[in-house]
């Protein structure tokens, strides 16, 4: 355990006892907790976890000259929106089930959302509001009426400016940073894309610029936006002396791998796609898709969009493999979003609301093969409690076990859920699941809809999906864990989809 996990243990142990002493009520005492294991998520990436999914919202120029990347060279002028709404946007966004929304401020063109004193390639200089407006602002203010939070992308990359590759951009990228961050409230991510240098219009150079590996010091940068937002979470790059609280999973197809660790290594190793078991930082993914097959948006993609059946597929190979999900809704010309993207959006939340409204499992009786000391704090009832606090605990020594669930009379499900007590570290590195059958246990890996890696990494939550099965027993055993387990949650479900 590193000096920071001990560090964070100590005062997590301190401030429970404090509260106890102050509120009895606060009963599940964790007596003899159980210490940390590995690298620990901090505050913000705890909270960005549980978000589970929100929106990305692309809208640029690109938007009036039906491209995925402007040039540079475009028009301020070519910005002029008939019925520019961000309250639909935010409403559609939060009907799909989205806790947030992140809106390109500025894309690799470098045409910017808001009225910035750094440049004249901005809405400032746009038809739309007589060159009065904010988009940035509209909707940040869109986000507080209905209860979202608000976050913004800032593209690294600009070919519109002129000095982009030289020094002289860090201070105006810098510049830029610090009025998003400042002049807008508070700001739950930063998005720092990660496409840079190449050709552009850069002022009217026409010409293809290269970068070095540190060009924009993100030391410096990184330690700006947490001087300017505390509460941030970062989404970007890592390395010596600057380290992302998410990672890309190296895709934008909307999956990460089935075995997926949170964490990774501070020197920028690790896979993208399954983290790195023995990392050093907690460093989990978020898995970026958009509902359409392009970013922004194009008349042609309308028939395109995702339907609903894609989009369960795609949670439940993101949320449901211990990553956030972040579902991109673009913006068509008239500055709304599109119906149908709306409606399919909207479907997917209906659907998850459905498929997870009722958990078998609280009904059933669990008997655990170990307890931690017999300690009723860790009993295996936690994990139908639905509070994120508690949990089911092993003895220190014992890293393989087993909850059985017996249900009074039959019940049929297909979809299997269990999420690690994580404060205290991601452990489990596979697990099986079995039912009964006429007195026989019968393994589920047979019947899985995924047949790749199979029941390995937990993490934050786990879904697994199987055809409908009816039995009076599961038995959910973790056949291997770097520690001691920590489950928090089990739940068993039946999806109509099947």
């Amino acid at each position: 355990m590193n000096k920071k996990s001990i560090k964070r243990y100590f005062v997590y142990t301190a401030t429970t006892a404090l509260l106890l002493s102050a509120n009895p009520i606060l009963s599940y005492a964790q007596d003899n907790e159980p210490m940390p294991c590995g690298p620990l998520p901090n505050d913000i990436q705890l909270k960005m976890q549980d978000m589970d999914m929100y929106a990305f919202i692309h809208y640029s120029i690109n938007t009036y000259t039906d491209q995925e990347w402007g040039f540079g060279n475009e028009s301020a002028r070519l910005f002029n929106p008939s019925n520019l709404d961000c309250r639909q946007w935010a409403r559609v966004c939060k009907q799909a089930g989205m806790k947030g929304i992140i809106l390109t401020a500025k894309h690799h063109c470098g045409f910017c959302l808001w009225p910035s004193a750094y440049t004249e390639f901005s809405v400032k200089n746009s038809p739309w509001k007589d060159g009065k407006g904010d988009v940035v602002r509209e909707l940040s203010e869109a986000c507080k009426k209905e209860g979202l939070k608000f976050a913004v992308y800032l593209s690294p990359w600009d070919r519109n400016f002129a000095e982009y590759g030289r020094p002289e951009y860090i201070t105006y990228f810098r510049n830029q940073l610090t009025e998003l961050l400042t002049n807008y409230g508070d700001i739950f991510e930063i998005w720092f894309d990660g496409a840079n240098g190449g050709d552009g219009w850069y002022g009217g150079a026409n010409e293809k610029r290269s970068i070095g590996g540190n060009y924009y010091d993100w030391a410096g940068t990184y330690s700006l936006v947490r001087k300017l937002q505390p509460n941030i979470a970062v989404w970007g790059n890592r390395g010596k002396g600057y380290q992302a609280d998410l990672r890309w999973v190296g895709t934008e197809a909307g999956f990460v791998g089935e075995t997926n660790w949170c964490t990774m290594f501070k020197d920028g190793g690790g896979d993208l796609h399954y983290g790195a078991e023995t990392g050093d930082c907690w460093c989990p993914g978020e898995v970026d898709v958009s509902i359409r097959p392009g970013w922004f948006y194009h008349t042609y993609e309308d028939d395109k969009v995702k339907d609903l059946s894609k989009l369960m597929d795609i949670y439940y190979k993101s949320v449901g493999r211990n990553a956030t999900l972040l579902l991109n809704f673009p913006v068509m010309p008239n500055g709304r979003i599109h119906p149908t993207d709306s409606l399919n959006g909207k479907a997917m939340a209906d659907m998850v609301k459905r498929v997870f409204k009722d958990n078998l499992i609280r009904k059933a009786k669990i008997t655990a093969s170990n307890v931690r000391g017999k300690n009723k704090h860790y009993r295996a009832e936690n994990v139908k409690d639905d509070k994120a606090t508690t949990y089911w605990a092993t003895d220190d020594e014992v890293k393989s076990a087993s909850l059985t669930f017996e249900f009074a009379k039959p019940a049929s499900f297909n979809r299997f859920l269990a999420e690690e007590y994580i404060p205290l570290g991601q452990r489990v590195k596979k697990f099986q699941l079995e039912y009964e059958q006429n007195g026989e246990w019968v393994a589920l890996k047979d019947k899985l809809v995924e047949k790749g890696d199979g029941l390995t990494t937990i993490g934050h939550r786990r879904i697994i999906c199987f055809p409908t099965i009816t039995t009076t027993r599961l038995r959910f055993t973790i056949t291997d864990s770097k520690a001691c387990p920590l489950i928090s949650k089990v739940g068993v479900y039946c999806s109509p989809e099947d």
